[in-house]
């Protein structure tokens, strides 16, 4: 079983294709719209949209389910949060799918372009407003990931301005400590074609992992266009988070 998070500003449906590849083939797939996004709530207070707080949220729909153990990962925002999942309660997560972190590597990417859009967000609204009107008022493709950007251009600019402000304020990962302490199956999907999403990030992440196996996609695009190499891959791990013993004091799933 995987819970699965979609990437900052997007939603469920850019992991669509994913989620009913990985169905196919027998696996049982979760995918979670975060607070700010897709169909869940929208609150416009930056507190709200802290990464542990998505922590938090991930661990409360496990609760709700009654699934006490699942592989947890995500794209981006969603690959951090799993992150945090597992150093905040770490008999809860069976194993990690970890799709271009955004680290320490990352940071001065992602601040240059995160910060403007948050500013546009707040001071230039009326303009913001209406370019989300307009892409509300348009069809959708049916294509997961094409649909996902359409829903991320059609928020209202105080509900973007809130996600990105508490992001921002937040932390964004665990400690180094702990990382080296999440001691299970463990995939990173890293690629260099950007540099909010740094390669060195993944590598650097796969090597902490004490499980951690890094593998190198073509760009963004490949698990969303071309995607049955890195789903083969993640299918692979799901086999062995579910066919590993679980640690000593870990609750069985």
């Amino acid at each position: 079983m995987l819970v699965f998070l979609h990437g900052i500003l997007m939603d469920a449906n850019m992991n669509r294709r994913l989620a009913t590849d990985l169905a196919a083939k027998g696996n049982r797939v979760i995918l979670l719209d975060l607070p700010g996004h897709g169909l869940s709530a929208r609150p416009q207070r930056a507190s709200y949209h802290r990464m542990d707080t998505y922590a938090d949220h991930v661990i409360a729909l496990l609760d709700h389910l009654g699934i006490d153990e699942a592989v947890v990962g995500g794209v981006s925002l969603g690959g951090n949060v799993s992150l945090l999942v597992a150093a905040q309660a770490p008999e809860r997560v069976r194993g990690l799918v970890v799709e271009m972190p955004v680290l320490e590597w990352a940071l001065p990417a992602a601040a240059i372009t995160f910060v403007p859009m948050l500013l546009a967000a707040h001071f230039a609204r009326p303009v913001v407003g209406r370019v989300a009107k307009i892409f509300r008022a348009l069809p959708r493709s049916g294509n997961g990931s094409l649909d996902s950007v359409m829903n991320m251009l059609s928020a209202e600019p105080r509900e973007t301005a809130a996600v990105l402000h508490g992001i921002l304020a937040g932390p964004i990962a665990p400690t180094v400590d702990q990382r080296a302490a999440m001691d299970i199956p463990a995939l990173v999907i890293g690629h260099k074609v950007d540099h909010v999403h740094p390669f060195h990030d993944a590598q650097q992440l796969a090597r902490r992992l004490p499980q951690g196996q890094l593998i190198q996609a073509s760009s963004v695009l490949e698990l969303r266009v071309h995607p049955e190499r890195l789903t083969e891959e993640i299918n692979g791990l799901l086999d062995t988070a579910w066919s590993t013993p679980a640690k000593t004091g870990r609750r069985a799933g």
